[in-house]
């Protein structure tokens, strides 16, 4: 077992339960075994690791990590978590090490909360030295511990962005840093900087990942030169190694060792053109030899911008490296700049099922994703109901309820940029979610072009439902959405009456709205042809929200009327019962005999 990991430890008995849900929620790489010297295990892993979870007190942890600490830049990460997981709080290495960031994956795991002390995050503004991880970039030279002890001060920075994802500005914690100097404070003196750019110069840098570099080379030439070649280029023209989003070749190049090397070296990904989609990009320096060559003028100017298009820009033209003493080949490079960035190997997309609404229906895998995610996309209302759980760090994308494919080709976007993005759905995502259709489209990708995705599993309005009204899903059962938006009414039709004949229990999504006030009735109907008018109903409305509202009613006289589509309609099979304000079905029919 590595021990670059996250290591759990727990300094008594009583904190051994919070550890195992942690590690059973997979946070935890390694657990210390208890029973051992605390001082001796932490002593034993400090070095290589990348942080340690304990549960404990805070005075215990202190003086347990006292002896070990070297520097801010040296030490792992430390959160302490009280026995009842409860709280969660950073105790070393904040922001560097990323103790602020886990404690909150803690806390959304846990259900409790991450108590952050550290001047950005306890005044809810942006952790200057940090923050452009969660938005995709590259952390650059600069003198950063005297730019975040000016800021906590309060003194002014001047922010001066020349690419990378903007939407950050938006964020209510950038709010007071970006208003104008003169209102931020201060006497005399210019104001410390914040750049974010693809090139290296003075002031603080974060360098998002908007550069592509064209590469052309001959056969077998060596990675050494390919190495030296990118590294002067850039060098030269004072553009940051940090901001590369990738390679770009021609595809007679897809098998050359050495540029596969270079970009697995650097984990730059590597786009691969056809000589006939090359030809056409205009470059400055055309050459006839490579034209006869490769049935393209240009490789590296071309496929530099190609791969940055839309909208690119050459920063560096075409230059040649020959080999050296020791070396084989020749190799040309250039650099183009793209408008937006690209980095879908550090993005993800979280498909979230928020529940029916209710904060403590969240599942904690939920939470985690949303914890962890740098933009939330969703419906107005479903967002406004997670609101409690956003910090002033975490952006919102507000959508239109029938705009689902708008909402799934912008969170697929901003992951591409290298975002963590949580697409949010009611319910689970899964279950006339999002998940079907961001799926879809995210399969359309090439593989090398796709984000991390997953999909978190929610409450659905039948699960929560059926557990207000009693036991009614005790047998086999379906669900029918009654919106003919998607589905032709005839196949809904098909489906109801072999849910009918099939004598299942019946879950109703999308029962009714203004638009589509008859094909209720219509259901009801087609059900009342395999089952008893007095077959027990759930009317189910608001679930999980201060409104809501669970009745029992029998199918003959379901009150229509009262449906609409924040409701869901649980109809009983042939067994089904109504008793003392509950409902159940049996798990078997009768006769059956039952384990």
């Amino acid at each position: 077992m590595s021990d670059s990991l996250c290591w759990g430890l727990a300094l008594s008995r009583a904190g051994a339960p919070v550890l195992e849900r942690l590690d059973q929620a997979g946070l935890l790489g390694g657990r210390l075994e208890p029973g051992g010297a605390p001082s001796e295990q932490l002593s034993r892993h400090w070095a290589q690791a990348s942080a340690f979870v304990v549960v404990g007190a805070c005075g215990a942890v202190t003086r347990l990590v006292a002896p070990l600490l070297v520097g801010k830049h040296q030490d792992p990460a430390v959160v302490v978590v009280d026995p009842q997981g409860r709280f969660a709080v950073p105790l070393l290495g904040g922001h560097g090490a990323g103790a602020e960031q886990l404690s909150q994956r803690v806390a959304a795991l846990l259900g409790g909360e991450a108590v952050l002390t550290g001047a950005s995050s306890g005044s809810g503004s942006l952790a200057l030295d940090c923050f452009g991880v969660a938005w995709g970039w590259r952390k650059g030279l600069g003198d950063w511990d005297t730019l975040m002890k000016a800021a906590a001060r309060g003194a002014p920075i001047a922010v001066n962005q020349e690419s990378g994802c903007p939407d950050w500005q938006e964020l209510e914690a950038a709010s007071a840093l970006l208003r104008p100097a003169a209102e931020r404070l201060p006497e005399g003196g210019a104001p410390l900087s914040l750049v974010i750019s693809p090139r290296q110069g003075p002031g603080c840098r974060w360098h998002p990942p908007s550069l592509w570099l064209g590469l052309g080379c001959e056969r077998h030439t060596s990675l050494s030169l390919l190495e030296r070649l990118v590294e002067r280029a850039l060098d030269e023209a004072q553009l940051a190694p940090q901001a590369v989003a990738g390679l770009a070749s021609i595809d007679r190049k897809g098998d050359e060792p050495a540029l596969l090397e270079l970009a697995g070296r650097h984990r730059w990904p590597l786009r691969l053109f056809s000589s006939e989609a090359l030809a056409p990009v205009a470059v400055p320096t055309p050459s006839e030899a490579v034209l006869r060559e490769m049935g393209t003028a240009s490789v590296a100017e071309a496929a530099a911008l190609l791969a940055a298009a839309p909208q690119s820009a050459l920063l560096l033209p075409k230059r040649i490296e020959r080999a050296r003493q020791g070396e084989r080949g020749a190799a040309t490079l250039a650099v183009a700049q793209a408008q937006r960035q690209w980095a879908p190997q550090r993005g993800k997309i979280h498909l979230v099922g928020s529940g029916p609404g209710q904060l403590d229906l969240l599942t904690p895998e939920a939470r985690l994703a949303l914890a962890e995610s740098t933009v939330w996309v969703g419906y107005t209302l479903y967002l406004d109901l997670l609101e409690p759980l956003r910090r002033p760090d975490q952006l919102r994308r507000d959508g239109q309820l029938t705009q689902e494919r708008d909402r799934c080709r912008l969170a697929l976007e901003l992951a591409d940029a290298g975002l963590n993005v949580a697409l949010v759905s009611s319910g689970d995502s899964g279950i006339y979610g999002m998940a079907g259709l961001a799926l879809e489209l995210w399969l359309e990708r090439a593989p090398e072009d796709r984000p991390a995705f997953a999909v978190h599993a929610g409450l659905s309005a039948l699960q929560v439902a059926a557990a207000r009204a009693g036991a009614p899903l005790m047998h086999d059962f379906c669900t029918i959405s009654l919106s003919d938006r998607l589905t032709p009414w005839p196949t809904i039709e098909k489906r109801l009456k072999a849910a009918a004949s099939g004598d299942f229990v019946v879950a109703l999504y999308n029962p009714r709205s203004l638009g589509r006030d008859w094909q209720l009735g219509r259901a009801r109907e087609l059900l009342l042809e395999g089952r008893s008018a007095e077959t027990p109903v759930v009317l189910a409305r608001q679930l999980g929200r201060a409104e809501e509202s669970v009745q029992l009613h029998s199918l003959g006289d379901l009150p229509l009327d009262q449906v609409d589509m924040l409701s869901l309609v649980l109809v009983g099979n042939s067994t089904s019962r109504r008793q003392d304000g509950m409902m159940v079905t049996p798990r078997g029919y009768p006769g059956a005999e039952l384990c």
